[in-house]
């Protein structure tokens, strides 16, 4: 299952968008690499770019939410910290066996799944108060 970017998932933060847009591209072709039976070399390029990426997404969006005082911060910030610690467990097990659909449909529900959802709910919430504050 790919993951298309599309209007339910845009917070309206033209850098908090765009960088998500990239993490949906990275989640694809991870996926791509996963069920195309891709060597783990590839694979491997596929969850470093994406455990590299996350890590900056991650920093710039908690840069953003300290400059504007988003009063959710320490909840926002444990999220992230889960996330790329799920990443780091999938990459540790690509690694030990592979691309199998176990893993396959893992990544999709723990990576794409939890990323689809944090936007819409925890980033939406974070775009807003960045808007409500900025107008000020």
């Amino acid at each position: 299952m790919r993951y298309v970017w599309d209007g339910s998932l845009a917070t309206g933060h033209a850098l908090i968008d765009e960088q998500h847009k990239q993490l949906f591209e990275a989640i694809n072709d991870l996926l791509k690499n996963c069920e195309g039976g891709t060597g783990k070399e590839e694979l491997k390029k596929s969850l470093d770019f994406l455990n590299s990426y996350t890590i900056k997404h991650f920093f710039d969006e908690e840069v953003l939410q300290k400059q504007y005082g988003y009063p959710d911060y320490p909840n926002h910030q444990k999220y992230h910290a889960s996330f790329k610690e799920t990443v780091r467990e999938l990459s540790h097990k690509l690694i030990l066996s592979g691309a199998t659909d176990d893993l396959t449909l893992e990544v999709q529900r723990q990576i794409g799944g939890w990323l689809v959802s944090h936007i819409q709910v925890q980033d939406k919430k974070v775009a807003a108060h960045i808007k409500s504050q900025a107008a000020k």
